[in-house]
C-alpha cells in the first residue's frame, strides 16, 4: 500500500527539538517505502522549481559543450583540407615530372593554390550539411584555432561546458587580434580573462576582454589604429517589411561626429511645431538625405551646377501593378519584394524601361553562335531575371554583382545559351572552376543541382523572390 505525508505519525517519531523541521521521509525506518510526493505539495516546497533549475543548467553545460566540439570538428575538417587538398580539388599535378603551369607559376604557388582552393571547398560542404553560411563555419573554424592556440584556459573551460559560446567568441575575437609571435602577450590575456569568461555576461565580458587585449597589447594605439584604418568599410543587409540596414566601419572620430550632426540636427527638427517623426526616425532620414545629396552638393560647390547619379538600382515591376489593377508586389534588385508605392515612385523616376514578361519577349537573343564568348546584354539582363541570385549553395549575391558562368565549359564545346550559363559570384565560380564541384542540369526539366566533393547533392535553390 502507498503512503502519503498525512499517513505518517512524525509526532511520535521525533525526538529532540520539537521546532526541528523533519521531512516526512527522514524519520523512515529502515527498508521503509518512500511516501510519494503529490505535485502540488512539490511545487508549494519549491523542490520542483529547484530540480528545474538544476535541469536546466545541466542542459545548458551540454549545450555549450557540443557547440565547442562542433567548433573543434569544423576547425579540424578545414586543416584536413589543406593538409590534404586531393579529395576536394583533385591529384596534384605538381608531382608530375613533365608538368609545366599554363600561366607560368612555381609549384609551390599552385600548391598554395590547392590548400586555399580545397579549404573553400570544404568550407562550401560543411555550410550545406550544418545548414550555415560558409562564413559562419569559416568563422568558427577560425575561432577554434585562436583559442586552441592562444587561449589554451578559455578553450578547455569551454570545452568542459563552463564558457558561454558568446563569451568564448568574444575572446577569440580579441585575442585574434594580438601580435601572430607574442606569446607572452597571449598568456598574459588567456590567464587574465579565464575567470570572467565562466563568471561575467556577454555583454559585460566583451566590454572585459577589449579593455584586457587594450592592456596586454604590446603595440602602441597609433601603429594599431594606423592598421585599422585599413579595414574601413561600409555594409547593406536587407531587413524585412521594405527595409534595410546600412552599416559603417570607420574611424571612431568621423564616426562619432558623424552621428553627432544627425542628432543635433534631428533635436532641431523635433523642436519645430507639428513635427511628428522620434528623434531615431529623424536620424534615419537626416542621414540617408545627406548621403543622397552629398555628391550634388559637391558638384555644385566645385561649379558644375548639375549633378547626375552614377548610381542606379532596378525594380522588376508586374505591369499590372504598375498600372493599378493588380497586387503582386515588385522586385527591388538585391533586396526583393517592396511595397508598391516606393515601385511606383521609383517607376516615375526611371530613365529607361526594359520590358520582360514570364518568359523574355521576342526579340530578346537566348542563344548565339558557337563562335561567340562573350554575353549579349540582352541576354544578361534575361539571366538577371530567371536567376536573380548567384546559383552556388545558399548564395545571396545579386546577379548582378555576379559573373556568368558558362556551366559547361566554352573551351570545351559548352554554348553561350541561357541553358548553360547562370550567374556565379567570384568565390562559388572559383569553387566551381577549381575544384571538384561540380553543377549539373536536366535538359528536360531545365532543373540544376550540385554534387560536392563528398558525393552531397544540392538542387539549386528556386529564385528567392
Amino acid at each position: 500500500m502507498k503512503l502519503s505525508p498525512s499517513d505518517v505519525d512524525v509526532e511520535s517519531r521525533i525526538t529532540g527539538d520539537p521546532e526541528l523541521f523533519l521531512d516526512p521521509w527522514d524519520v523512515l525506518d529502515p527498508g521503509e517505502a518512500v511516501p510519494p510526493i503529490e505535485l502540488a505539495q512539490l511545487e508549494a516546497s519549491g523542490a520542483a522549481h529547484e530540480a528545474a533549475l538544476t535541469e536546466l543548467e545541466g542542459i545548458s553545460a551540454r549545450a555549450r559543450m557540443l557547440v565547442a566540439d562542433e567548433y573543434a570538428g569544423i576547425a579540424d575538417i578545414l586543416r584536413d583540407a589543406a593538409e590534404c587538398p586531393d579529395p576536394w580539388v583533385g591529384p596534384d599535378p605538381t608531382l608530375d615530372p613533365a608538368w609545366v603551369d599554363p600561366q607560368g607559376r612555381s609549384a609551390a604557388a599552385v600548391r598554395a593554390e590547392r590548400r586555399n582552393i580545397a579549404v573553400r571547398a570544404a568550407t562550401l560542404d560543411l555550410a550545406v550539411r550544418l545548414g550555415m553560411s560558409e562564413m559562419m563555419v569559416s568563422t568558427r573554424a577560425a575561432h577554434a584555432d585562436t583559442l586552441r592556440e592562444r587561449c589554451p584556459n578559455i578553450w578547455e573551460a569551454f570545452r568542459a561546458g563552463r564558457v558561454p559560446a558568446q563569451n568564448a567568441t568574444a575572446a577569440a575575437q580579441q585575442a585574434g587580434t594580438l601580435p601572430a609571435r607574442d606569446r607572452e602577450a597571449w598568456a598574459k590575456f588567456d590567464e587574465l580573462l579565464e575567470g570572467s569568461a565562466q563568471a561575467l555576461t556577454p555583454g559585460k565580458f566583451r566590454t572585459r576582454a577589449r579593455v584586457v587585449r587594450e592592456r596586454v597589447h604590446p603595440e602602441h594605439i597609433d601603429e594599431r589604429h594606423t592598421r585599422a584604418m585599413d579595414d574601413r568599410n561600409v555594409w547593406f543587409q536587407a531587413e524585412a517589411d521594405g527595409m534595410a540596414s546600412l552599416t559603417v566601419f570607420g574611424p571612431a572620430d568621423k564616426v562619432l561626429a558623424t552621428y553627432r550632426h544627425a542628432d543635433a540636427h534631428a533635436r532641431h527638427l523635433r523642436a519645430h511645431d507639428g513635427e511628428e517623426r522620434t528623434l531615431a526616425q529623424l536620424r534615419a532620414d537626416i542621414v540617408l538625405d545627406v548621403l543622397a545629396a552629398g555628391a550634388a552638393g559637391a558638384a555644385q560647390a566645385a561649379g558644375s551646377g548639375t549633378w547626375r547619379s552614377r548610381a542606379s538600382v532596378a525594380i522588376t515591376v508586374p505591369v499590372m501593378t504598375l498600372l493599378g489593377q493588380g497586387d503582386e508586389p515588385a522586385t527591388l534588385d538585391g533586396y526583393g519584394p517592396i511595397d508598391t508605392e516606393t515601385a511606383r515612385r521609383l517607376a516615375g523616376e526611371a530613365s529607361s524601361w526594359v520590358r520582360i514578361l514570364t518568359h523574355p519577349v521576342t526579340g530578346t537573343v537566348l542563344d548565339v553562335d558557337r563562335t561567340t564568348y562573350r554575353v549579349p546584354k540582352a541576354l544578361r539582363r534575361w539571366l538577371g531575371v530567371r536567376d536573380q541570385v548567384c546559383t552556388g549553395p545558399g548564395c545571396t549575391r545579386s546577379a548582378r554583382d555576379c559573373d556568368i558562368d558558362h556551366r559547361f565549359d566554352w573551351q570545351f564545346g559548352g554554348k553561350t545559351a541561357d541553358t548553360n550559363l547562370s550567374p556565379l559570384c567570384e568565390r562559388h565560380h572559383v569553387i566551381k572552376t577549381k575544384s571538384k564541384w561540380v553543377l549539373y542540369r536536366d535538359e528536360t526539366t531545365g532543373a540544376k543541382w550540385w554534387v560536392s566533393p563528398t558525393a552531397l547533392t544540392v538542387p539549386v535553390d528556386p529564385p528567392p523572390f
